[in-house]
C-alpha cells in the first residue's frame, strides 16, 4: 500500500486561516515579532519579564511556541545587485554597488547568518464549543459540520485576539497567518533547502479557502 506525505501530517485541511486537525481540533498560527532583550536596560528587562509572566498566568488554555531557524540565503539579492551594476551608466555608482556587493560577500564568508522566525499556535478543541452559554461535551465527533466549524472558529478567534493583546503588552506584535501563509509555512518546513533559497510553489487559487 502506497503512503503519501499527507498521511504523516497531523492536519486534514486549512480553511479560512484555520488548521483543521484530523481529530477535528482547530489551530490558529500567529507570527510574532522579536525584540533585542540584551539591549534593554535592567528596568526594561524586568518590565518585559513581568508583563510576559502576567500574560502566561492569564491564559486558561495551552499554547505552543515555535521558533524556526533557517540559514539566510541572499544569493538572489546579490544577483540582483550585479544586474543593477551592469545596467548602471554612472561609473561612481557602479563602483559603489560593486564595493557593496564585495562587502556583503565578505560578511557571508565569515559564517552562516541565521534567520529566526517565531510563531505561537493557539488551539481549540471541538469539545469546548459553547452552545447557548454552556460547554457541550462531545467525546466523539466523526463529522465537523459547517455550523460547528463556524462556532468553534469564532471562539478560537477570541483566543487569538486575547493572545495578541497579551503579547502587545510585552512589546511584541503578533499577526495571524492566512490560508496561503500557512500553506507556505508548512511547505517550507518540509522543503527547507528550497525555502532557504526563497523558492515557493504557486498554489492554485481554487485550493485557497
Amino acid at each position: 500500500m502506497s503512503i503519501s506525505t499527507q498521511d504523516f501530517l497531523e492536519f486534514d485541511q486549512i480553511r479560512d486561516g484555520i488548521m483543521i486537525l484530523k481529530n477535528k481540533g482547530l489551530r490558529a498560527v500567529l507570527m510574532v515579532s522579536s525584540l533585542n532583550f540584551a539591549l534593554k536596560s535592567a528596568e526594561e528587562q524586568n518590565a518585559i519579564i513581568y508583563q510576559f509572566q502576567n500574560f502566561l498566568n492569564s491564559l486558561d488554555f495551552t499554547c505552543q511556541i515555535l521558533a524556526l531557524s533557517r540559514q539566510l540565503n541572499i544569493t538572489g539579492y546579490l544577483d540582483k545587485l550585479e544586474e543593477i551594476e551592469k545596467k548602471e551608466e554612472n561609473e561612481l555608482l557602479k563602483l559603489q554597488i560593486r564595493e557593496y556587493r564585495s562587502f556583503i560577500n565578505q560578511i557571508m564568508k565569515g559564517g552562516s547568518i541565521m534567520q529566526k522566525t517565531f510563531y505561537i499556535i493557539v488551539p481549540f478543541a471541538i469539545s469546548e464549543t459553547q452552545i447557548f452559554g454552556e460547554v457541550t461535551k462531545m467525546p466523539k465527533l466523526p463529522v465537523l459540520t459547517e455550523d460547528m466549524f463556524q462556532r468553534s472558529r469564532s471562539q478560537l478567534l477570541q483566543r487569538v485576539e486575547f493572545v495578541i493583546l497579551g503579547l502587545r503588552a510585552c512589546g511584541l506584535q503578533a499577526v495571524p497567518l492566512n490560508t496561503l501563509e500557512l500553506a507556505e509555512l508548512f511547505w517550507g518546513i518540509y522543503h527547507p533547502i528550497e525555502a532557504e533559497r526563497g523558492y515557493y510553489p504557486e498554489i492554485p487559487p481554487e485550493l485557497i479557502k
